[in-house]
């Protein structure tokens, strides 16, 4: 076999291993991010938040669209996919690309961001009412979304689980009352929190 043949083949094998390792990449982003908002899945998400936790200005915050199964019931899927869609742009909006925003399930939502300024309680407070606003695609939807934070400063010795467990105890009491936004407390967890939240919403 001549060296120019040889060269070509070489060449030609290269190209197809190239192109295959691209296509195997390509499938698992995706199969990372949730198709019906392109968030990060629950797994993705947490690779990248456990490494934005080791900033001790890193904020872990939950959102959960309030009244969710209602908006199902009353409205048809379409606009609860409308609704979640739009929720997570503007989430993904609000967090920036320093941060990282996943969707859990359903119409839960997940972030951790660098807030080295302190001004986190100030940007969720704009960014709850951002949420209530009417979606473009389903104007007649009129909803809320409650966020429940934690500072990883406030809790050093906790992992990603801990804090996302006291950012949904926060969340949880942001859903009974006024502003629709919590931060988490210093103390102790309650317990049996999971199971005292109202049950969850179906995803549209």
């Amino acid at each position: 076999m001549s060296t120019p043949v040889f060269v070509l083949i070489a060449v030609g094998v290269a190209l197809v291993w190239g192109v295959h390792g691209w296509w195997m990449s390509r499938r698992l982003r995706i199969a990372r991010r949730d198709p019906l908002t392109g968030l990060w899945t629950r797994e993705a998400f947490t690779r990248r938040a456990r490494r934005l936790l080791r900033n001790p200005h890193a904020v872990v915050v939950l959102a959960d669209v309030d009244r969710f199964k209602q908006v199902n019931d009353t409205h048809g899927h379409a606009a609860g996919d409308a609704l979640l869609a739009a929720t997570a742009a503007r989430l993904s909006h609000a967090v920036g690309r320093a941060g990282v925003v996943g969707r859990l399930g359903g119409d839960e939502f997940a972030a951790v961001l660098i807030d080295r300024e302190g001004s986190a309680a100030d940007r969720f407070a704009v960014l709850a009412r951002v949420l209530a606003r009417p979606v473009d695609a389903a104007p007649e939807v009129h909803t809320t979304v409650s966020l429940g934070w934690v500072r990883r400063g406030d809790h050093p010795a906790e992992d990603l689980s801990g804090l996302l467990r006291r950012a949904d105890e926060a969340m949880y009491a942001a859903k009974r009352g006024p502003g629709r936004v919590r931060r988490a407390g210093l103390g102790r967890l309650l317990a049996g929190v999971a199971g005292r939240r109202p049950g969850r919403r179906g995803a549209a």
